[in-house]
């Protein structure tokens, strides 16, 4: 395929290995506890329609790259929300509902998880509060209308809209669903991260225990990363390589690693991948992270609309895979050591590996998804 010649589209923009790695089962278990994810599982697999979403071998890629499979989790068809995010919002909501009366709950969102927020909102029957930046699509914010919530949007980026919810919420005495912790707030974020668990348990009843060696985590605040890596804790006898990968202008989970401490970034040019355009590191998830990941990548956004079609088009898999553009990191990542065997050999990396990604949403914009499916067709 000609796209894969391309050597810009698959560069990484930064590499880095964590010097203070030491993967801790047991203090990871303690912020993200066996209990809450065993009760986060029982919850979400009674919800109506609940099915566990595919684990899809990406074959050709395997077969190109030369590792021995690739695992490919397809969230885009997570419940009618098509995404991951579907998970966790939602089944915070219903703790927090199953506690306090008579509440309205209130996040900021760059699309996914307010979708979330706001679907488990309707079904229980309360009200809805939104923050999204003037950066989110109008078409976002319609599917949060859809649920009945009320959209407040905020000139700037996410963080920007992140300190009006807090700011108004704090005001108005609403219970704020948010998928990133702070000083005294926690007990929300670890019961959105332990909704996210139940990919794992899916997983690993779908290949049987089969040993994975390498798993590609996209990271925004870094709560999906940090609960994937506690679902590994609770469900893997094995401790694979955890692979970071983030934009190259949002990457607060790197410079963090970098400088051993959380590490706020200021983003002055957004991403393409919207969900991932975050300045700051969750601290729940900081605690995890900090010691459990391997390494960290960033990359830049030239090789999404490639990536997008590549999977629409059979090209990776022997299935079309409908993948929006934060499903891409892993395998843009993965692609990118391919063509630089320096990064093979650093990421350890070979033909008896057996490799996970993360495709953590489908076409939840459906406009530019197109967009990107129309430029990636033109690409490969």
């Amino acid at each position: 395929m000609k796209v894969f010649s391309k050597e810009k589209l698959w560069n990484y923009s930064s590499y880095l290995k964590n010097n203070n790695f030491n993967f801790n089962r047991s203090n990871i278990l303690k912020i993200v506890t066996k209990e809450m994810i065993e009760d986060s599982i029982k919850v979400i697999s009674n919800w109506n329609d609940y099915r566990p979403t595919p684990l899809i071998e990406l074959n050709k890629l395997a077969n190109l790259i030369g590792v021995k499979k690739i695992y490919y989790k397809d969230e885009s068809q997570r419940f009618e929300l098509g995404s991951f995010k579907a998970l966790g919002g939602a089944y915070a909501v219903e703790k927090i509902v199953d506690s306090k009366k008579n509440i309205i709950v209130s996040t900021a969102t760059a699309g996914n998880h307010g979708r979330s927020v706001a679907w488990a909102a309707q079904k229980i029957g309360i009200k809805c509060k939104i923050f999204i930046s003037e950066n989110v699509s109008e078409s976002r914010a319609k599917a949060m209308k859809k649920y009945g919530a009320e959209i407040i949007k905020v000139k700037g980026n996410y963080e920007n809209s992140l300190q009006e919810c807090k700011k108004i919420s704090n005001k108005n005495n609403w219970e704020i669903i948010q998928d990133v912790s702070w000083e005294n707030y926690e007990k929300v974020p670890q019961l959105i991260m332990a909704g996210y668990t139940i990919m794992i348990k899916e997983i690993f009843d779908q290949i049987e225990n089969d040993s994975i060696t390498h798993v590609f985590l996209q990271a925004g605040v870094g709560g999906m990363a940090a609960s994937m890596i506690a679902g590994f804790a609770e469900f893997s006898e094995n401790a694979p390589k955890f692979i970071i990968v983030e934009p190259e202008n949002a990457d607060c989970v790197f410079k963090s690693i970098k400088n051993n401490k959380p590490t706020k970034v200021n983003i002055k040019k957004e991403t393409l991948m919207g969900g991932m355009s975050c300045g700051d590191v969750s601290t729940v998830a900081w605690k995890i992270l900090q010691n459990s990941i391997n390494y960290c990548l960033t990359i830049s956004d030239e090789a999404i609309s490639s990536v997008v079609a590549l999977l629409a088009e059979s090209r990776l898999s022997d299935q079309k895979i409908v993948a929006g553009e934060c499903s891409t990191p892993g395998i843009t990542a993965l692609i990118g050591a391919f063509k630089n065997n320096n990064y093979l050999n650093k990421l350890e990396l070979n033909s008896n590996s057996k490799v996970l990604i993360f495709g953590c949403e489908g076409s939840t914009d459906k406009k530019i998804y197109q967009k990107l499916l129309n430029d990636g067709l033109k690409k490969i």
